[in-house]
């Protein structure tokens, strides 16, 4: 079940592979996720050390789960992975252009995942493309629909 999803990401990137990353969580953000108070547009994943950081995925506590102590919105969230996986995305993220996106935020066994992608930031041109694309299977849509309907 998806919890939050980065729908600018495949406007802005090309997704070359993704990844799911267990998050470190405290529970007032636990609360507020399960609320849907979580905002990833502008998340990004940094590598510091060897591991990985969520940076930028605003989580806004709820004014009933956080009276003892003082959340910060937009912390910086400990990303889980295997040894080996980082270390091969750190390969990755060192050649040009590679970037790592969260792409969406989902349970699975009742823990709260993050999916992060490896891709590559679009041109201005790339991007435009994109654009006369989405509106062309619309617009595609629109007239199988109206064909579809008009038949006698």
């Amino acid at each position: 079940m998806s919890i939050a999803e980065n729908r600018r990401a495949n406007f802005d990137y090309h997704i070359e592979e993704r990844h799911e990353a267990g998050m470190v969580l405290q529970g007032w953000e636990i609360k507020a996720v399960r609320a849907g108070q979580v905002q990833l547009t502008d998340g990004y994943v940094v590598i510091r050390d060897g591991e990985l950081y969520l940076i930028g995925c605003r989580i806004n506590a709820l004014r009933s789960a956080s009276t003892h102590i003082h959340p910060e919105a937009d912390r910086t969230k400990k990303l889980l992975m295997h040894k080996e996986e980082i270390k091969r995305l750190i390969g990755k993220v060192e050649q040009k252009g590679f970037t790592l996106v969260p792409m969406n935020l989902h349970y699975k066994g009742g823990r709260v995942k993050a999916e992060i992608a490896l891709a590559k930031g679009k041109a201005e041109h790339d991007k435009r493309d994109t654009e006369k694309k989405r509106d062309w299977d619309r617009e595609k849509g629109r007239l199988m629909r109206h064909k579809v309907s008009s038949k006698p």
